[in-house]
């Protein structure tokens, strides 16, 4: 009894030292990151059972050498690994422990019974990962390793030659590697405590994420250059990172911090990972960043920004140094970026609100514009003796025109309805210039929905700052051609030509003078499709251009 009770101490001895030994490991940020996770990567697995491994063969080689049997933590092992970390990393362990054990002593005793338990203890533990609620993992870990160390006993006395040796060894062995199981309790135990830290560091990085976004919430009520700046700013200073940028599906919106110098408004996407975070949706995490287009950073998190489960953009943290994305800094970001997106959103749909309020107070006083009705009814007038049908003509588009800037909504409108209005415009307009405009129009058979006045301030653009700037005739040029993937609907025309600081002022969102029309159309376009409109500067004119993308059904 003596003997039992020595032997019993002495693998209590052993398990301690690997209870010490992951204790301290939990004490390494990055294990103890892998053990906060709700679930681990292909490469932590590996991690994980690879420690796992040598703790059973370690607990082999430390075991006590009674009569050919060794008395050893390597059950202990196998169920902890198993019952933590799931079925692969038990069945793994049990299967290279067991091949180790009788390898190391072929023909032995216990080699045999101790290489089936081993494996029998993997399939077991992972039953129980998968089976038994956590809370009750310890204690079931304790009965099922002393139900393997029993049949372990059961296999040696009846395997043994002679059967009288297999019973002596069993009954000096049986009582400390049965109860020795307790240990499968305490290593589940100690490893669910740094679990559990996991509540709370979500916690935490929650209460930090909505103290972010209660900083920069005044500023999404209007989305710019300036705002996003800012916007950056805080979240930089808040997570004490390097560098912080949010982009949109093709630019860099805004860069703050290190290396701020080399990205200007509107700078190019050129970082592959930001390129494969946008394509697939899913963030992306490097803790050794070598990319010659970031020289000097090391630790990168790149996080999409979504709108109604599209990809929009990107929040991108940055880090001069190497294994600075922890796992509660992922928490945190991926939490501040659904809370980025929510924000971005609204202020969005708000946007979008307001123009349509805008314009439609456009349309409203263009109505009662002094100038533009003198001048439809001066050209009505001057043909009502000499083309009386032709009068009658522009009285019915000067109706039409009115009463559809008079009937203006926020909601979309089938394209052909806009394209009404627009002829009844060109029609008023070319009464009044004769023969120095000449439209032309090029519409492929679509059926689209667009937002309301969006093409007729792209013509009138045309045609006010375009072909009556330039001596002689020239065309407007309307059309809508119908692609594989999307509509394009644009105005071209052979005026002067827009001038390269308008583009800029346009893409810059700085309302151009004298071009509100279409500021208003880009600001608009983009924030219904998610892109502005495209301006083009010709050898000769104006090319004005945006895309719609169908849908894929």
């Amino acid at each position: 009894m003596n003997e039992n009770f020595t032997m019993l101490l002495q693998l209590f001895e052993r398990a301690a030292l690997l209870l010490i030994i992951l204790f301290f490991l939990t004490r390494i940020s990055s294990f103890k990151q892998i053990l906060q996770k709700e679930s681990q990567t292909p490469k932590e697995f590996a991690v994980v059972t690879i420690l796992f491994c040598t703790f059973a063969l370690f607990g082999t080689y430390a075991g006590i050498d009674v009569e050919g049997s060794l008395v050893n933590v390597r059950i202990i092992v196998i169920m902890a690994g198993g019952i933590l970390f799931g079925p692969w990393v038990g069945l793994v362990v049990g299967v290279v422990s067991g091949i180790h054990r009788f390898l190391i002593d072929i023909g032995g005793v216990t080699s045999i019974p101790c290489l089936i338990t081993s494996i029998i203890a993997g399939l077991v533990s992972g039953y129980i990962h998968l089976r038994t609620p956590k809370a009750k993992r310890w204690f079931v870990g304790i009965l099922a390793g002393m139900a393997c160390e029993a049949l372990t006993m059961l296999l040696i006395i009846f395997m043994a030659q002679p059967a009288t040796l297999g019973i002596d060894i069993v009954s000096k062995i049986a009582t400390p590697m049965i109860l020795g199981q307790l240990n499968v309790g305490l290593i589940i135990l100690l490893i669910q405590n740094v679990e559990s830290e996991r509540e709370g560091i979500a916690a935490q990085q929650a209460k930090l994420a909505l103290d972010i976004a209660n900083k920069t919430l005044p500023y999404f009520r209007s989305i710019n250059t300036e705002s996003l700046h800012k916007i950056c700013s805080i979240i930089k200073e808040d997570i004490q990172a390097d560098a912080v940028a949010i982009t949109d599906a093709s630019n860099v919106l805004a860069y703050v911090g290190f290396g701020e110098d080399r990205y200007q408004f509107r700078h190019e996407i050129i970082s592959d990972m930001t390129k494969e975070t946008i394509r697939s949706g899913e963030f992306m995490i490097s803790n050794h960043a070598l990319d010659d287009a970031l020289p000097g950073i090391q630790s990168l998190l790149i996080i999409p920004l979504k709108e109604r489960e599209e990809v929009t953009g990107t929040l991108k943290i940055y880090y001069r140094k190497a294994h600075k994305i922890t796992y509660p800094l992922q928490t945190m970001a991926v939490g501040l970026s659904q809370i980025i997106s929510t924000l971005m959103e609204v202020s969005r749909v708000e946007e979008i609100k307001e123009m349509a309020n805008k314009a439609e107070l456009k349309a409203l006083q263009r109505t009662i514009q002094p100038h533009f009705l003198f001048n439809a009814l001066n050209a009505i007038g001057s043909s009502i003796r000499t083309r009386p049908d032709q009068a009658r003509e522009l009285i019915v588009n000067l109706s039409g025109y009115l009463r559809y800037n008079l009937e203006l909504t926020d909601e979309l409108i089938d394209i052909h309805k806009e394209l009404e209005q627009v002829r009844n415009y060109v029609e008023i307009e070319k009464a009044r210039f004769g023969n120095r405009l000449n439209v032309v129009y090029d519409v492929d058979e679509v059926t689209v929905k667009i937002p309301s006045l969006i093409i007729q301030p792209l013509v009138e653009n045309a045609i006010v700052h375009g072909i009556l700037k330039e001596k002689g005739p020239g065309t407007v040029t309307i059309y809508v051609k119908d692609s594989e993937d999307h509509i394009r609907i644009g105005v071209q025309d052979t005026g002067v030509g827009i001038r390269e600081d308008m583009i800029e002022q346009v893409l810059e969102e700085r309302v151009p003078p004298n071009h509100i029309g279409l500021f208003n159309v880009h600001k608009r376009v983009k924030l219904i499709f998610g892109h502005g409109v495209t301006m083009e500067r010709l050898d000769q004119g104006t090319n004005i251009f945006f895309d719609i993308q169908k849908e894929i059904r």
